[in-house]
């Protein structure tokens, strides 16, 4: 069952839904290459006059030549199938870890926000993951990578909660009004029923009780389950709503983590080695 996720079953299944989720933004990076070309709106030539050392600026002129560029992304591209359908390995990921620094470069640090920081934490579990597994044991990289994807998605969720709740507009439910007449469809109608403010409130609310409960997702596997599934059809409808497909699949990439860290009982196992620990 998912809700009891053995530990290389959560690390195959994080591995394939990052393979999927980075795919689908190298496609986006390829099918940009005029914007992005010498005369694109985004040309390398703008961001360059950022870059104070020299030498940097040599290397980075190197590697983001249209030509270079355009290869490490079909690279990165065939690097993100073999992590679906055959899985990682250190070299793999060292790889598509040290490239997504080099697009975090291109675009200024972030091309889609909280996509972008999903993707760099996953990638960071997966580099630890492998890094442990080669210098100590696979089970144990396995066990640190995931734990370390967990708690940043966890404390991701939570944040977000709390920030919403010192801003007043999140408070009173306007802001949900505000962003939603942003959407991709343009405004809400005047007699749509999120323009009511007592809707829009509890609506509100809402998002912000289940951003600041995610830790308790770690108190049960089925939890787990429950605080993602919510949690998935949340980031579907920014998607939906606001056009973020990076946002679903970057942010389901956490949840195997997610379950399988909620799926742990480190309690007992800790009780155990402080009743041990001598007597000061």
């Amino acid at each position: 069952m998912l809700s009891e996720l053995p530990l290389w079953m959560a690390l195959r299944l994080t591995e394939g839904l990052f393979g999927w989720s980075l795919g689908i933004q190298t496609l986006e990076y390829l099918r940009m290459k005029q914007a992005t070309g010498p005369q694109g709106l985004w040309a390398w030539s703008v961001v360059r006059r950022e870059i104070p050392q020299a030498w940097m600026l040599r290397v980075l002129d190197a590697l983001f030549e249209p030509g270079v560029h355009q290869f490490h992304l079909w690279l990165r591209l065939l690097a993100a199938l073999v992590l679906i359908f055959k899985g990682g390995s250190l070299a793999l990921v060292l790889f598509l870890f040290l490239g997504n620094l080099l697009i975090l470069i291109r675009w200024r640090g972030a091309f889609n926000g909280g996509s972008d920081f999903l993707t760099l934490v996953v990638l960071t579990g997966l580099l630890i993951a492998y890094t442990v597994g080669t210098w100590a044991s696979p089970d144990l990289g396995a066990q640190a990578g995931l734990c370390y994807i967990a708690i940043q998605a966890i404390s991701s969720y939570f944040v977000s909660g709390w920030v919403k709740i010192l801003r007043p507009e999140w408070r009173s439910g306007q802001a949900m009004t505000i962003f939603l007449n942003g959407a991709v469809y343009g405004p809400l109608p005047d007699d749509h029923v999120l323009r009511r403010p007592s809707l829009a409130f509890l609506g509100s609310w809402a998002f912000i009780l289940w951003e600041c409960a995610f830790p308790f997702a770690l108190v049960d596997p089925a939890h787990a389950v429950g605080f993602c599934a919510i949690a998935a059809c949340f980031h579907f409808l920014v998607f939906w709503f606001f056009g973020l497909n990076r946002f679903f699949w970057a942010w389901m990439c956490s949840f195997p983590a997610i379950i399988w860290c909620a799926g742990q009982r480190f309690g007992p196992d800790l009780m155990g080695f402080i009743s041990q620990a001598p007597n000061p």
